[in-house]
């Protein structure tokens, strides 16, 4: 994992670099939005989403016109919930995650995008009623989702976006398969725009 991290890192470090040469123009920003998350379970029924929250920055990178590459790095918050014989649970699972996507620009500041979105779990927690107990043993810490996504942006740096996350790996540390699902959407500004 820790592999997994270091080439991710130096992959966005290279891409920067490269954003201060030739032809490219780089604009940084903020985002923050809602995460409606929810999970895929192997040979079994599904839980409920769980609303939640994602906050950050993102550094977009145009090579040209109508293509960018857009990093990002993210709080977010996902996780589930579901109800036995009457009583309701909620697992929170925070992760740190660095969405990597490919972005095509069309009309007048609509975008396309899609790619990797590599992320690191920091803490998980179990709430039953009014009890709230760690669950992180119960999860693989890397978590590896890709993102399809589209979103709008306005002459004056303001934007709203709406993006899939599909999970990839198996998050679950124990038998059977857990994937993680979130829809997000958000807002975000471009500085110097």
């Amino acid at each position: 994992m820790k592999k997994v991290i270091f080439v991710t890192a130096l992959s966005i470090s290279v891409v920067l670099a490269q954003a201060q040469k030739g032809s490219t123009h780089t604009e940084f920003g903020v985002k923050a939005g809602v995460n409606i998350s929810n999970v895929s379970v192997d040979n079994s029924t599904n839980p409920d989403a769980r609303a939640s929250f994602h906050v950050g920055g993102l550094a977009h990178i145009h090579l040209d016109k109508q293509f960018a590459i857009q990093p990002e790095l993210l709080f977010s918050s996902q996780g589930y919930k579901y109800t036995i014989l009457g009583t309701d649970y909620k697992v929170a699972i925070n992760y740190i995650t660095i969405p990597i996507l490919g972005q095509f620009m069309f009309g007048d500041g609509f975008r396309v995008e899609t790619g990797p979105q590599p992320g690191v779990m920091v803490s998980a927690r179990s709430k039953v009623g009014g009890n709230s107990s760690d669950v992180g043993d119960s999860f693989k810490t890397f978590d590896l989702s890709w993102a399809f996504g589209l979103g709008y942006l306005t002459s004056s740096g303001f934007g709203v976006d709406a993006r899939y996350n599909l999970g990839l790996t198996n998050i679950n540390d124990g038998s059977g398969k857990i994937k993680n699902r979130v829809f997000a959407a958000g807002v975000f500004y471009q500085f110097k725009h």
